[in-house]
Parts: C-alpha cells; sequence; structure tokens
C-alpha cells in the first residue's frame, strides 16, 4: 500500500541522509496551522532529519523513508512535541527539598540570587545548573528560558552559561544585569557583551537578558539596559513582575516607557499577580507573553489575580526547582484545575450549577508547548509539524498510569508522570532514550553534584532563619500577615512540623512541641 504523506519538507523528501530517524507507530499530537489547534494521528510516523522534522504521515511504515533511516517503533506510545519552560533559575539546583514551606517574602531572605550567592562557588553553580538540566530533559522539557540572577561575579556567570552549552538542552540564557558587590553594572553589560559574540555549539543556546529593575533599580542602570536592549537586539529580555500588594511592579506599561517592548525582543514577564485588564490589553498589542508559574505562585504565595484572564498571552513555567516540581506536566494539570475551579467557584457563588467545563485538557497541552514557543517567538518549536525544530517526547503507553488510554492528550495532561517518558530528543538528538539520559558522564556528575550540594546545604542551614517583622523591604505599605494555619490531626498539635532537611541528623526525635513555634521554612 502506498503511503499517504501528509507533509513533507522539501529539500528532505527522500533524501538519503544518515542522519534519518523514523519514530514509526505512535500516536503523534501535532500542530495544525490551518485551524490552529491539535491534529492526532493515530498509528503514524514522523521523520526526523537532522534537527528538523522532515515528514509526518498517518501510517506506520511510509515509502520514501531514507534507506539508512533509524526505524524507531513506537507501537502504543504517545508522541508529543518538547515542553517549553518559559520562566527557572537553574541554578538553584543544590538547594533542593530546603524550602518546602517557604513563602516569597521567606524566598527573598534565603535563598533568591541576593540572600545566597555568598554560598557558591563557580563549580557549585555549574554542577547545580548541568544537574537541574538533565533533571528537566527527563522530564520531557526540551526548551527553558533561564532568569539567570547567579551574577555574583564572571566566573560564577559564566559557569551556569558553559553548563547550558554542555547539556545538549535548548536554553534561552538569560543573565540578569543586577550589580552586586565586587561586580557592577557596568561589567556585568561588559560581560554581556563579550557572551553576545560567541557563537554556541548547534544554536541551542541562545543569550538573552533578565532585568528587574525597572521601577527600583538605579535610573542609570536602567537607561544602560534599555539602551542595550535597543542597541543589540536580543531574542528574550525576561522580568519578574509582581505588582499589586507586592511594592515591585515592572509591569508591562512601565517596561514599554522605556521603548523596549514594542520590538523584535520577545519580553516574558513572569508572574504578574499585578494584571489589570489595561495590561493583559498591551502584552496583546505588542504581542508579548507572562509566564505564569502555577505550582511557584500557589507555593509561595505571588497571588493568581487575573492570569487566567490573560492566556491568550501566557505560557507555563517551573521558577524555582528547589521546592517542587521540574516538570511542565505538572505545571499544565495545577493550572488547568486551578482554573476550572475559580471559575466554577463563580458560577456556585451565584447559587447555580456549572453547565459546562470552562478549560479544556487541549487548552492545557497548548500553553505547555505551543504557547511557550510563541512565548519566545520560535513558532519552529512546541508543535509537531514539517519544518518544525525535532524537540520530541515519546510516552509509554501501556505504563500502569496510562493504560486503557483513548485521547492522547487528556492522557498526557491527566495522568501520565516523568516515570511514563521513554525517549526525549533536542534538535534531532536522542537526550533520554529507552528511559535512561543518554549523556556519557552522567554518573560523574551525580557524585559531584551530591559533593557540592551537600557542602552548600550544610552552608545554609548554618545560617539562623530570618524574622519576618514590620513590611516588606520595609517600605510604608505591604505590611506582613498571618495565614490561618491548618490543623491535621486529632488533639494537640497541627502535624505542621518540624522540617528534617539534615541527613547528618540520624533521628527524627527532634519534634516541636505542641504550641511551640514550628520551623517555618
Amino acid at each position: 500500500m502506498r503511503s499517504t504523506l501528509l507533509t513533507a519538507l522539501a529539500g528532505y523528501t527522500g533524501a538519503a541522509l544518515s542522519s534519518s530517524v523514523l519514530l514509526s507507530g505512535g500516536t503523534i499530537i501535532a500542530f495544525d496551522e490551518d485551524s490552529n489547534g491539535l491534529h492526532v494521528i493515530r498509528d503514524g510516523a514522523v521523520l526526523v532529519t537532522d534537527d528538523r522534522i522532515a515528514g509526518l504521515y498517518d501510517e506506520a511504515s511510509p515509502e520514501g523513508i531514507p534507506d539508512d533511516a533509524e526505524i524507531v517503533d513506537c507501537t502504543h506510545k504517545i508522541i508529543t512535541p518538547g515542553f517549553i519552560d518559559t520562566h527557572r533559575h537553574g541554578w538553584q539546583t543544590a538547594f533542593k527539598t530546603l524550602g518546602s514551606n517557604t513563602t516569597l517574602a521567606e524566598y527573598f531572605m534565603t535563598f533568591s540570587s541576593h540572600a545566597a550567592g555568598h554560598l557558591y562557588t563557580a563549580e557549585d553553580v555549574y554542577e547545580s545548573q548541568l544537574a537541574g538540566l538533565f533533571e528537566s530533559a527527563n522530564a520531557g522539557v526540551t526548551t527553558i528560558l533561564d532568569h539567570a540572577h547567579n551574577m555574583w561575579s564572571t566566573d560564577k556567570a559564566e559557569a551556569g552559561l558553559e553548563a547550558s552549552i554542555e547539556s545538549g538542552v535548548r536554553v534561552f540564557w538569560a543573565p540578569a544585569i543586577d550589580p552586586t558587590k565586587g561586580y557592577s553594572a557596568p561589567d556585568q553589560i561588559k560581560d554581556w557583551k563579550k557572551w553576545n559574540k560567541r557563537s554556541f555549539p548547534n544554536d541551542l543556546v541562545t543569550l538573552g537578558i533578565a532585568y528587574d529593575g525597572w521601577d527600583v533599580g538605579a535610573p542609570e542602570v536602567t537607561q544602560a539596559v534599555a539602551k542595550l536592549i535597543k542597541d543589540t537586539k536580543p531574542a528574550v529580555l525576561t522580568i519578574h513582575w509582581l505588582g499589586g500588594v507586592w511594592p515591585i511592579d515592572s509591569s508591562p506599561s512601565l517596561v514599554h516607557s522605556f521603548g523596549v517592548l514594542n520590538t523584535s525582543t520577545a519580553v516574558v514577564f513572569s508572574h504578574g499577580p499585578g494584571m489589570t485588564a489595561g495590561q493583559a490589553e498591551l502584552l496583546r498589542s505588542t504581542n508579548q507573553f507572562i509566564s505564569i508559574t502555577p505550582e511557584s505562585e500557589m507555593h509561595y504565595g505571588h497571588g493568581h489575580t487575573y492570569s487566567h484572564r490573560a492566556q491568550d498571552q501566557a505560557a507555563l513555567g517551573v521558577d524555582t526547582h528547589l521546592t517542587f516540581s521540574t516538570d511542565i506536566l505538572t505545571q499544565a494539570r495545577l493550572w488547568l484545575q486551578r482554573t476550572r475551579s475559580r471559575l466554577f467557584d463563580e458560577v456556585l457563588q451565584r447559587w447555580e450549577i456549572p453547565a459546562q467545563n470552562p478549560m479544556s485538557v487541549n487548552q492545557a497541552f497548548l500553553l505547555a508547548t505551543r504557547q511557550g514557543a510563541l512565548a519566545l517567538r520560535r513558532p519552529d518549536l512546541g508543535a509537531i509539524k514539517v519544518g518544525a525544530k525535532a524537540d520530541l517526547v515519546v510516552f509509554d503507553g501501556r505504563t500502569p498510569s496510562l493504560l486503557g488510554w483513548a485521547d492522547p492528550i487528556a492522557a498526557v495532561i491527566l495522568h501520565a508522570n516523568v516515570g511514563d517518558i521513554t525517549d526525549v530528543l533536542v534538535d534531532g538528538k536522542f537526550v533520554k532514550r529507552n528511559g535512561k539520559l543518554t549523556y556519557p558522564k552522567y554518573e560523574e556528575l551525580v557524585e559531584r553534584f551530591l559533593a557540592s550540594a551537600d557542602k552548600v546545604r550544610k552552608s545554609f542551614l548554618a545560617q539562623p532563619l530570618p524574622v519576618l517583622t514590620g513590611s516588606f523591604f520595609g517600605g510604608n505599605y505591604a505590611f506582613y500577615g498571618n495565614a490561618e494555619e491548618m490543623d491535621v490531626v486529632r488533639g494537640e498539635g497541627t502535624g505542621y512540623g518540624p522540617l528534617f532537611r539534615d541527613p547528618g541528623d540520624k533521628t527524627s526525635a527532634k519534634v516541636a512541641a505542641a504550641g511551640t513555634k514550628h520551623d517555618e521554612l
């Protein structure tokens, strides 16, 4: 039977190229440009040639495939585009599990770049960044926008860059212009210009800029950053945007006043609890995006005000993976259910019964893939279509969690976990295959990272914990308030604490007495 070729990339079709791989027999979650939506192909095939998707077929064994193409059997499997993380701080991996009960205000005093820089050497940054990127790749995250605020010195900053290059993951590396002791803004900008002259292997690493000082930074620094952006036109600018009750407000309208919003540079605003209808409309008119980090924003207490009202200009991110999941699957699932819940509540508060579901699994999937690509102005990412970059994820459809699936999108968004991912390709190359990372020196990295993380952890735990009194950053508003603490046990105590963060403590007997202050962090 002659193959039905759905689409093929001119110049690649039928070419006898040894760098071709055919993912054969799987169910493919493809993207249809005409409908601007998802398209499912069952028992189909994806042809990868070099770094691109060269063919997309509606049968498992199409004709015209290069003779030397490697055939990968994907029967009973689900093939998706790679997931895109539009907000992350890669250097923080060494802090994993240390901030399980932290609020955002506490984070600023403990794990933020200004609080934690003295705990890291350049080697610590490298190991932490590289280990974290492999954690993401293992979870099917193939593209990351790294808000790299490990800008404490040239060598510490470059350690994060070199680890990004080494990882083989697609990284938009955006070093933060943020003067620190011994590393001034002019020195940081000088280094950025030096990095901007570099070429990176396979173009997997793209240089961006991060800057949060639009409202609180020194005016001369802000003007220098704005000039740098307008002069060099970096691929992406990323900004933490809080607003609302938070006295930090690098809003789209403020950034727009510096002339950098309506340019060729993609601008990604992370979080955005200060979202208003006007700010959302400005994002639409300039085609810029917010990065919603659901788990982070619920964990820390950023607040979710109106982000769900601007999802047409939104993508998903992880943020501080030291405290929670590093996979976009979890973020998509949490955000879907968070949005459904709040919209259902609006109906219930009117004493009415919800008649339809306000957000679909397809929409959550698009936020995790296609929308991230559009936020970065890279339409060749986040979609399975001919000509797109070959960033692909393969799920085993016969694992216990996926067994019995019918709808592949629902299977991925609502049922799958990282353990179901068998293969991950970035730029046409396997970074995970048959359930294991392909990086040949991964075991060596594990040992180096564990030693580094142990050192960082011990130094962190030796410090006194912050005490939050008065107001956030000492302002005349945004005073601290206490949330109602939950009680999950009968009788005395609440079950809240303590934390068990010191591996050297061989006993779990250090239990806070009933009524005493718990270890908040």
